[in-house]
C-alpha cells in the first residue's frame, strides 16, 4: 500500500468502559489466551479472556464489600497480573484507582498518597516498606488480594459507570517540578482505547508489555488497548528478564519509549560488530534497498538473525513518551521493523497522535487520532481538544486553569500541524534557549544530533552566559576522550548558523539525574548561577 491516507481500522470493538471491554472479550473469545506471565524462573502461566473476567469479578466482589463507595485506592508495585487484577477491580466497582510509581522514595510516595486523598492501598510485598509508616491507611498486598478473592463470587456484576465519572488519578512524571494528579474519567480511558486503536492494526497476535503500569502509556495503551485488540499479552515483570521474555513471547508488536529503542539499537550494533558481520549486513542493506525500489521486499528474510534478537516475529514498534530521533526509525526500517512514532501526554489519556501502518511521515509524531482536534497557538504551542482530554488536576484549580483553556489542553510543546493533520514538534516551550541577541534555540534539536553518535550515552544542552553548552555522559569506551567529542561538536556545528552552534562540550563521569521513567530532569542538572 502506498504511503497515503486511508480509512480508519475497525479491528477492535468500540467500548464505553473497561467493564464493557472485559465483558466483550469474555463473550467473544472466552477460550483464547489473553494474558501470559512468568511464575518463578521457568513456569509460564496462561489466562484466557474468560479467566481474566472471572478473576476481576472475584477481586471486585471483595473490594465492593470492604471499601467505601468513592474510595481512592493506590496500586503500587512491579508489573504483574496481580497488579492488573487490583487496578481493574477498583475501577470496575466505581472506586478511583491511583497508580503510584514503585521506584519513588517513601517520602514522595507518602506525599502523592496524601495529595490524592488515598485511603486504601494495594501494594506488592517487595515494596511494602514504602508505606510502612502510613498507619492510618488500610494496606493489603497484591498477593493477599488475589488469594483472598479466590473464594469470592465470580458472577459479581461489575459497575457500569457514566462516562464522566472519575476512574483514575495518574501522576505526571515531574521533570520540571512537583508531580500533578491528572484526573481521567471512564470516558477518557474508553475514548483513548477507541480512538488510538482505529489508527493502527497490530497485524499479529502477540505483544510483550514492558512499560510500567503506573504510567498511562504503559497501562492504557500498551496493555488495555492491546487487550481490547485481542492481543496475547506477555507481561514482563523485570527488565532483567527481557531477553528471556522476548524469546518466550515472540512478540509481533512492542510499545516502547525512546530509551528502549536507543538501547536495543546500540546492542544490535554491538552484536553485529562483535560477530564480524558488519560488512555483510551493510551489503545486505544495499541489496534490500535496491530490491525495494522495484517492489520486492526481502528484508525480513535477509535480516532474519537480527529480527531473532526480538524473538523472531517483531514487525511494529509503537514509540512514545519522549521525542525519538528519526534516525532510529530509518535504521530499524532497514531490517524490516517499522517504528511508528506517536505523541501523548498523561493529560490526554495519553496518546493523541500516531503514525499509521501505511500512512506515516518521518520526523512527525503522527496523525491526530480520531475524535480529537489539534491546532497551535499564536506563539506556536501545540494544543489538543477532545474526549481524551483530562478533567483537570486533582485539587489543583490554578494549574488546571493554566493547562486547560476553553477545553484545549496546552501541551507546552512547540510545533505545527500540517495539512494531513500530522503533528511535528520542535521542542519544549519552557526549554527554549533565548540568547541575549534575541534568537531562540530548541536544545532538543542539538541533543538529538549528538545522541545518535556511538560515543554518547546521555546529553543535555543548555545556555551558559549566552553560550550553548553540550554536557555529555559518554559511553564507557569514550570516557574522558576530549579530542573525540570536540571533533563531534565541530561535526554537529557544520552548516548551522553561528547562533545555533555549540560553543563548548563538557564531559561528565556519572549519569544525569533522572526521574523514574528515565527522563533527564533538566532543572536538577543544569548548573545554576
Amino acid at each position: 500500500m502506498k504511503n497515503k491516507n486511508y480509512p480508519l481500522y475497525e479491528n477492535a470493538p468500540k467500548i464505553t468502559s473497561l467493564t464493557e471491554m472485559l465483558e466483550l472479550k469474555a463473550k467473544d473469545r472466552p477460550n483464547e489466551t489473553g494474558i501470559r506471565f512468568r511464575k518463578g524462573r521457568k513456569e509460564i502461566v496462561e489466562k484466557t479472556y474468560l479467566d481474566v473476567y472471572r478473576e476481576v469479578r472475584r477481586a471486585a466482589s471483595w473490594v465492593d464489600k470492604n471499601f467505601d463507595k468513592g474510595s481512592h485506592v493506590a496500586v503500587i508495585g512491579e508489573n504483574s497480573y496481580e497488579w492488573l487484577m487490583a487496578y481493574l477491580a477498583v475501577v470496575c466497582t466505581g472506586r478511583v484507582a491511583v497508580p503510584i510509581d514503585k521506584e519513588l522514595p517513601a517520602g514522595e510516595v507518602e506525599w502523592l498518597i496524601n495529595k490524592a486523598d488515598v485511603t486504601k492501598i494495594f501494594i506488592s510485598k517487595s515494596y511494602s516498606d514504602l508505606v510502612e509508616n502510613l498507619k492510618d491507611l488500610q494496606v493489603m498486598t497484591l498477593d493477599e488480594l488475589y488469594k483472598i478473592s479466590e473464594s469470592e463470587n465470580e458472577d459479581f456484576e461489575l459497575y457500569k459507570p457514566d462516562k464522566d465519572e472519575l476512574a483514575s488519578i495518574f501522576f505526571t512524571s515531574g521533570t520540571s517540578g512537583r508531580s500533578k494528579g491528572v484526573m481521567l474519567s471512564h470516558g477518557n480511558i474508553a475514548s483513548e482505547i477507541n480512538g488510538a486503536s482505529a489508527m493502527f492494526d497490530p497485524e499479529g497476535r502477540s505483544t510483550l508489555v514492558v512499560l510500567p503500569f503506573h504510567h498511562t502509556f504503559g497501562l492504557i495503551v500498551a496493555t488495555l488497548m492491546a487487550y481490547n485488540y485481542g492481543e496475547n499479552l506477555f507481561l514482563n515483570k523485570s527488565l532483567k528478564r527481557i531477553k528471556e521474555d522476548l524469546a518466550d513471547s515472540k512478540p509481533d508488536l512492542m510499545m516502547l519509549v525512546p530509551l528502549f529503542v536507543e538501547t536495543f539499537y546500540k546492542r544490535l550494533c554491538d552484536g553485529i560488530e562483535k560477530s564480524g558481520q558488519k560488512k555483510r549486513v551493510e551489503t545486505g542493506v544495499k541489496v534490500s534497498q535496491a530490491l525495494l525500489k522495484v517492489g520486492i521486499d526481502r528484508r525480513r528474510s535477509m535480516f532474519k538473525a537480527i529480527i531473532e534478537f526480538f524473538g523472531g516475529n517483531l514487525k511494529y514498534i509503537i514509540c512514545g513518551g519522549a521525542p525519538l530521533n528519526p534516525f532510529y526509525v530509518k535504521e530499524f526500517r532497514k531490517y524490516g521493523v517499522e517504528i511508528l512514532n506517536g505523541y501523548g501526554t498523561t493529560e490526554c489519556s495519553p496518546c493523541v497522535a500516531i503514525n499509521r501502518n501505511y500512512f506515516k511521515k518521518d520526523g512527525s509524531v503522527g496523525q491526530v487520532i480520531d475524535g480529537t482536534e489539534a491546532k497551535t497557538s499564536e506563539d506556536g504551542e501545540v494544543m489538543f481538544k477532545g474526549p481524551v482530554t483530562m478533567q483537570g488536576y486533582y485539587n489543583d484549580p490554578e494549574f488546571t486553569a493554566e493547562a486547560l483553556i476553553d477545553g484545549w489542553y496546552m501541551t507546552g510543546d512547540m510545533g505545527y500541524v500540517d495539512e494531513d493533520n500530522f503533528v511535528f514538534l520542535t521542542g519544549r516551550k519552557k526549554n527554549l534557549i533565548i540568547l541575549s541577541n534575541g534568537e531562540n534555540i530548541s536544545p532538543e534539536e542539538l541533543e538529538g544530533d549528538l545522541q545518535i553518535d556511538p560515543g554518547v550515552n546521555e546529553v543535555l544542552v543548555y545556555d551558559k552566559d549566552s553560550k550553548i553548552i553540550a554536557e555529555i555522559f559518554p559511553e564507557e569506551d569514550y570516557m574522558g576522550n576530549t579530542e573525540y567529542f570536540n571533533a563531534l561538536m565541530e561535526k554537529v556545528n557544520k552548516g548551522r548558523p553561528l547562533y545555533k552552534q555549540i560553543a563548548a562540550v563538557k564531559l561528565r563521569d556519572e549519569e544525569f539525574i533522572k526521574n523514574t521513567t528515565k527522563k533527564i530532569v533538566r532543572y536538577k542538572n543544569i548548573p545554576q548561577e
